[in-house]
């Protein structure tokens, strides 16, 4: 199983960004998804998760600001992400727990992180 993000960039404070993030492999079921973020010395800290059944939780620091979301059929989650502030500057990884058999056990997957810088 793979999970590759995709959507960081340099973006100016007030500004928008949608952050994807494509599960692929050998995959039966996908559970709870979360983004994540980390900055430089500081802990890695969730900044929003999703259950399988679409209920949305969001760290403090970003409620009304992102949203989170997932599409079941492309195995896929997003993080849109608005009014953006130089304190979310870090780097965001996804991360997900899969079940690759219907008999298996459920595993906890990450992604390889995309960079998000909030400048002006």
């Amino acid at each position: 199983v793979q999970l590759v993000e995709s959507g960081g960039g340099l973006v100016q404070p007030g500004g928008s960004l949608r952050l994807s993030c494509a599960a692929s492999g050998r995959i039966n079921h996908i559970g709870d998804m979360k983004w994540y973020r980390q900055a430089p010395g500081i802990q890695r800290e969730v900044v929003a998760s999703i259950t399988s059944a679409d209920s949305p939780t969001y760290a403090d620091s970003v409620k009304g600001r992102f949203a989170i979301s997932r599409d079941n059929a492309k195995n896929t989650l997003y993080l849109q992400m608005d009014n953006l502030q130089p304190e979310d500057t870090a780097v965001y990884y996804c991360n997900a727990a899969i079940q690759q058999r219907s008999w298996g056990a459920w595993q906890n997957f990450w992604g390889q992180g995309t960079q998000v810088t909030v400048s002006s």
